[in-house]
């Protein structure tokens, strides 16, 4: 028998999928981030491309020292706003971001170092002094006779004043930690002392002897400096001498001192990292 005929072949035209209505995704480009400034007096050459970024939001957020002037740090450099405080700031946080620290570090040291608040008026009246009184910088010390530090740092502001004749006032003020059992003996000795005019080279002398301040070692020191030995052991032990030295003390608590040295450069507390020089030459 014959096949059957093949079935006709149908060919079905599909039509076209239709275009989609939905609208072309928008890709945002972020806008290319403001250039790094460039202020008078700071040098960034330093920092690479990260730590310029980080600086210059750094400078366009904090504000800046002085009270007065109540723009950003970087605007009050860069307008040569009436603020001696403006470049050291900016410089300063510079050096900070390019020692590694954290954005939020650099502004919690940076208003401790520069917020008009953490100024603190210390009461001078009374405290041996050294240097011209009316010394456009005036750094506080609160030292122990028995720390070893204080020892290193009475050198330290003995070449300060050399370097800076007429500039700076050294302000001495007693802090005898509890753990010292020589510390308050010295200090009534220094301070009867100074009542003879003899307070730095009573001073000199207990740092130079600190291994020996015993009673009769510091009646050595005493006689050593031609005293007026009666006087001196009245005084010595005298409700005012004894009042001074409790007042220093007083202070040092009420200021949450740590340690010392603490030192205070015009009024503000001198940071761990900070060094002496550096601050007073910023002051000055």
């Amino acid at each position: 028998a014959e096949p059957p005929p093949a079935a006709p072949r149908v060919t079905v035209s599909l039509p076209p999928a239709p275009v989609g209505t939905a609208a072309a995704p928008v890709v945002l480009t972020p806008p290319p981030p403001e250039p790094a400034p460039e202020l008078p007096g700071v040098d960034t050459r330093g920092l690479d491309a990260r730590e310029r970024a980080e600086w210059a939001a750094l400078v366009r957020e904090l504000m800046a020292p002085c009270p007065s002037v109540a723009v950003p740090v970087g605007q009050c450099v860069e307008e040569h706003r009436d603020c001696r405080a403006c470049t050291p700031a900016a410089a300063w946080v510079a050096h900070a971001v390019h020692e590694g620290l954290a954005p939020e570090q650099v502004r919690a040291r940076y208003l401790s170092r520069f917020d008009p608040s953490g100024v603190k008026a210390l009461p001078l009246d009374g405290s041996p002094s050294k240097g011209a009184v009316a010394a456009p910088v005036t750094v506080v010390e609160f030292a122990d006779f028995e720390c070893p530090h204080c020892r290193e740092a009475s050198h330290q502001l003995d070449a300060l004043l050399d370097a800076h004749p007429g500039k700076v006032r050294i302000v001495y003020k007693s802090f005898p930690l509890s753990g010292h059992r020589h510390a308050e003996a010295a200090a009534r000795a220094a301070v009867a002392a100074g009542l003879q005019g003899k307070f730095w080279p009573m001073e000199h002398l207990l740092f130079l002897g600190q291994e020996h301040l015993e009673p009769r070692d510091i009646e050595g020191y005493a006689r050593s400096l031609k005293l007026d030995m009666a006087r001196w052991r009245t005084d010595m032990a005298s409700p005012a001498v004894v009042q001074r030295v409790a007042d220093d003390r007083k202070l040092g608590d009420d200021l949450k001192i740590q340690g010392t040295p603490t030192f205070y450069v015009d009024g503000r507390e001198l940071g761990e990292d900070d060094l002496l020089e550096e601050r007073v030459q910023q002051e000055l």
